[in-house]
């Protein structure tokens, strides 16, 4: 193997060139970069495994609730809750009463 720095591109700016890597140098920044890889792939494994992604969405889907049905002060607002149960019972009577009409 050489030493040989891949020539620059573009135009000469007149700046000095860098000086060249030696051979250790670029074995240290090719591990350092394969580290740096491995643990980005580590990162994306645990984003899209299914038991986390369950867990990300249970967590937003708890804010929410939490937004919801909370003042900013921490105090439950009864009249949204009543309104979510209203509708439910609505929604399930009615599936009910369909239900049973087809019997």
């Amino acid at each position: 193997m050489s030493n040989v720095q891949p020539a620059a591109t573009g135009p000469s700016t007149g700046a000095a060139a860098p000086a060249p890597l030696t051979i250790a140098a670029l074995e240290a920044e090719i591990t350092a970069r394969r580290d740096r890889l491995a643990q980005t792939i580590d990162e994306l494994a645990e984003r899209v495994r299914p038991s986390s992604i369950i867990q990300r969405q249970t967590d937003v889907a708890k804010q929410r609730f939490a937004d919801v049905a909370t003042t900013p002060s921490g105090e439950l607002r009864v009249e949204r809750l009543a309104a979510v149960v209203a509708v439910a019972a609505v929604v399930g009577s009615w599936l009910i009463v369909r239900r049973l009409r087809r019997r």
